[in-house]
């Protein structure tokens, strides 16, 4: 048995569509940051006596997750040789499936958890696969700070590497998060994905504008240029959720309260505070910030009507084991 912890990375160059869906590989490259205050804390058990996987989110039986929490720990089994069921415990302190990255948080402390659980040695390689497997942002919550996950054309197309571009004090930016539902979304990731893919008049040149977008951020991550960082994480966003707007039929991920915080953060930033937007597939908002600025922006968006709550976070560490012995973090990236 052991216990994990990985953080919800957000994504400031995003991801949105797969070129290989059995093997859940990304058809874009990606660049994002591991928050701090937002955490996953799951515990696996292996144990010889249960017939079945069991899984509990948040206390509650999980029927659907559970398929995905099986056919993501059959691979590290057999790569133990282990042949017994599961007891998976898995705990959020933010609100799930509702845009703010718990399946990353969630897939990545669960493949820590069961490597530790079994004493297995691995390759940085195979945590990577094992985690992007169940979710394809989850490979990034491994690291801490600002990581890309980039997509490899030689030797072999379709793989990804995982580089951890800086730690977080490198840049010590600070996110406040804007949550405008607690309600799950109404069209999952994945389906949204194959949606865009097959239906988005936009999809081609999506594809075809996200090398020049990542080389941008990367370049902004390692100078610390707020503004340009802030430019192209804006404008990827604003794509990815065009994309999805195109699709037939059209995926809205956002309310009102959503369109009312972006206002107000141009606004803001228009007025010299350093702050900029980025959202995922729902409808929360991350205002990312300069140090020292988040709270001050978190004021303002708790003002804003149907903000529910605003959470503040600075960057912080990638998944680890919190309890139970074994080793599952092998050195280096």
């Amino acid at each position: 048995m052991a216990q994990a912890q990985a953080q919800p990375n957000i994504a400031l160059v995003k991801y949105w569509g797969k070129r290989h869906g059995a093997r859940n590989l990304p058809a874009v490259g990606s660049l994002s940051v591991t928050l701090e205050s937002l955490w996953t804390r799951t515990e696996v058990e292996f144990d010889p006596d249960l017939p079945e996987d069991l899984f509990l989110l948040n206390g509650v039986p999980d029927p659907k997750g559970l398929v995905r929490v099986s056919r993501c720990l059959d691979p590290i089994r057999q790569r133990a040789s282990c042949l017994h069921r599961a007891r998976i415990q898995s705990r959020n302190n933010f609100p799930t499936s509702a845009g703010l990255a718990s399946s990353a948080s969630g897939f990545a402390a669960l493949v820590t958890a069961a490597i530790a659980a079994l004493c297995l040695e691995v390759s940085p390689e195979e945590r990577s696969e094992w985690a992007r497997g169940a979710s394809g942002s989850a490979p990034r919550s491994l690291y801490g700070g600002f990581v890309e996950l980039r997509l490899q054309e030689t030797p072999a197309p379709g793989r990804t590497e995982l580089v951890p571009l800086a730690d977080p004090g490198h840049w010590p930016l600070e996110v406040a998060v804007a949550i405008t539902s607690l309600s799950a979304k109404p069209v999952g990731s994945t389906a949204g994905m194959e949606i865009t893919a097959k239906t988005s008049p936009f999809y081609e040149d999506w594809i075809r504008a996200q090398p020049a977008d990542l080389e941008a951020a990367r370049q902004a991550v390692l100078a610390r240029d707020f503004e340009k960082l802030a430019l192209v994480s804006e404008h990827s966003c604003l794509k990815m959720h065009g994309l999805a707007l195109a699709a037939k039929p059209g995926l809205m991920y956002w309310n009102g309260a959503t369109v009312s915080c972006l206002t107000v953060i141009r606004d803001l930033r228009a007025q010299g505070i350093p702050v900029f937007f980025t959202i995922d597939a729902g409808p929360q908002v991350k205002a990312v910030c300069e140090p020292g600025a988040s709270q001050q922006v978190a004021g303002i968006l708790r003002q804003i009507p149907g903000v529910l709550e605003v959470m503040t976070s600075r960057l912080g560490p990638g998944a680890r084991v919190i309890s139970g012995a074994g080793k599952s973090q092998p050195s280096g990236p």
